[in-house]
């Protein structure tokens, strides 16, 4: 059985049962699911709960697109109470944050750790992401570390993913004591384009994994004959080749999405293929669709649903000043509205493949959230302050935010399911 999470008041996890979480038996709710441009309608079989009141936000969410409703079990009591959607709301000031420091963190990437690259405001680390009818219950490190005893926790994905690996090591790493029965498996140092990274916490028998998929497809040589300008096959109807790797695992979390563009893609000499043949005429979006669609195949056939719970996160919002991408104008506090980055094709085309998805698989649908965070990008404070970026989140940032919502689903019996 699944614990039985109850929040406090102070809005802390604490855990009522006993602290061995079986994912093996874990329960889903049964529920109608309905897609629209920019988000899932849930509508479950329980009767609504009354709603919590709104707290007043340093932001509004002035979005129109509908928005998915998350039901609570009956037999739970949480702040997750009624009609709540926790991908809809604002970001508001909260003290209390980060919840982490980056310098003490051996596995907090120096490309990410802005504090450490010289930004001098901090403004950006004292923001909490505030759904707008309910809250994110604050978690318990301890109860969370003690929960994933015996567990394997396997990210795959492109270098967002690695941001999110690394975010939750620091925050886990916090209820440690023995810092040093924290290590990578094989000493291994973080770097962009190692493949594989595996952190073990000795203490409570678990891993942490990152797998480096960058199109979760799998790359290859191009057909013989082909033109010249073909460096690399993209082959859409093949899972990367490192798959088989990724299926031992309790928790399971994929993104993919900032490498599929022109620069990256047709630039480089990247292009796709299908049935062995060479798809010169595809689009990116085109391409992209039917990558999902062979993820979407690969979690029906490999996935044991008994034991492995199912993550994928969605597009990223960037915060480029133009779409040549080599200006970055990072801002001292949040966006007041969306401008539009609440919107992604690429986050449509994720929303609509989980949606069909014959097996549990959990949306993360952080695209909207990610909008309004104009000042939590790294800049020019990387460890090559030369090239800005505005694609990925300073340490501590943003990612966090991703492993609360994270945690939250996993540790109580609020599901945001995708059928």
């Amino acid at each position: 059985m699944v614990n039985k999470l109850k929040f406090s008041s102070s809005g802390h996890i604490r855990s009522d049962l006993a602290k061995d979480l079986n994912f093996g038996k874990m329960k889903y709710c049964h529920t109608w699911v309905f897609h629209s441009f920019n988000g899932v309608l849930v509508i479950g079989p329980l009767l609504f709960l009354f709603l919590v009141a709104i707290g007043s936000g340093y932001f509004y969410n002035t979005n129109s697109f509908p928005e998915p409703i998350v039901h609570e079990n009956a037999n739970m009591t949480s702040k997750f109470s009624g009609e709540c959607n926790v991908f809809v709301g604002n970001w508001v000031p909260d003290e209390s944050y980060p919840l982490y420091n980056a310098s003490e963190c051996p596995f907090a990437e120096k490309g990410f750790s802005c504090l450490a690259n010289g930004r001098e405001d901090k403004e950006y680390l004292k923001w909490r992401w505030k759904p707008r009818n309910c809250e994110i219950p604050r978690f318990d490190v301890h109860e969370i570390l003690e929960n994933l005893r015996g567990k394997r926790i396997v990210f795959v994905g492109d270098s967002l993913s690695r941001s999110q690996w690394e975010s939750m090591i620091c925050i886990l790493m916090t209820g440690v004591e023995d810092k040093k029965s924290v290590y990578e498996v094989k000493g291994r140092k973080i770097t962009r384009q190692i493949r594989h990274l595996q952190v073990r916490f000795s203490s409570f028998n678990f891993t942490v994994e990152f797998y480096r998929s960058i199109f979760l497809v799998q790359p290859g040589a191009p057909p013989k004959r082909s033109p010249k300008r073909i460096k690399k096959a993209l082959m859409l109807d093949k899972l990367d080749d490192i798959n088989k790797e990724w299926i031992q695992s309790d928790i399971l979390i994929f993104n993919t999405g900032h490498w599929w563009t022109p620069t990256k893609l047709f630039e480089l000499g990247w292009y796709f293929q299908i049935d062995g043949k060479m798809k010169l005429g595809m689009t990116i979006n085109g391409a992209f669709k039917k990558a999902l669609a062979t993820w979407q195949s690969w979690i029906e056939k490999k996935v044991n649903a008994n034991r492995t719970r199912v993550f994928f996160r969605t597009f990223e919002a960037t915060h480029w000043s133009d779409e040549s991408r080599e200006k970055c104008d990072v801002t001292r506090q949040p966006w007041l509205k969306t401008n539009g980055k609440d919107e992604s094709v690429f986050s449509d085309m994720i929303i609509d493949t989980v949606r069909n998805v014959s097996k549990p698989v959990t949306l993360l649908h952080v695209t909207p959230m990610g909008a309004y965070r104009s000042d939590a990008h790294v800049g020019t404070w990387s460890d090559n302050p030369l090239v800005p970026d505005c694609s990925h989140y300073c340490l501590p940032g943003v990612p966090d935010m991703w492993n609360e919502l994270l945690f939250a689903f996993l540790f109580s019996d609020q599901q945001y399911q995708i059928h």
